[in-house]
């Protein structure tokens, strides 16, 4: 008889703290990364419906590179919910005013859109300089893929 697939049970999870300097790296490439270590997919034991994503620590987040003409071109709009207030800023403009944001945004962007996502995106902490409060958590570097 075979063995069946182990299912993980939100308490069976094991949680390790990763580290990663955005440093000169791209923004969408580092953001699906951090989104794979937050979702759990680097483990055999992935199990779509549990949260089972290790922590991730984003230091230097205004270090983080855009190809091209993003960081002019691209636009971030909101909208204040006054009638023609939508706002809009350009991702170089984010850049220097709130770097963390920017990294936020586009982790939340490769997470699950439900309330598993949300409880993921907690465990992603964005630092725009190279210091960060969670020494104690031994955090490891996060491995190259």
């Amino acid at each position: 008889m075979q063995d069946k697939t182990a299912s993980v049970n939100p308490a069976d999870v094991d949680r390790q703290w990763f580290i990663v300097s955005a440093r000169g790296k791209v923004l969408g490439r580092l953001a699906s990364q951090v989104a794979a270590v937050l979702r759990g997919k680097h483990k055999p034991s992935y199990t779509p419906h549990v949260d089972c994503g290790d922590h991730v620590i984003v230091v230097d987040a205004e270090k983080v590179e855009l190809t091209g003409t993003k960081r002019e071109t691209k636009l971030r709009y909101w909208h204040t919910g006054y009638p023609g207030h939508l706002r809009s800023k350009s991702y170089g403009e984010l850049l220097e005013s709130e770097p963390e944001q920017v990294i936020r945004r586009a982790v939340r962007g490769m997470l699950p859109h439900t309330r598993l996502g949300r409880k993921m995106l907690r465990k992603l902490k964005v630092y725009a300089g190279s210091e960060h409060p969670h020494g104690a958590q031994q955090p490891e570097p996060l491995p190259e893929q």
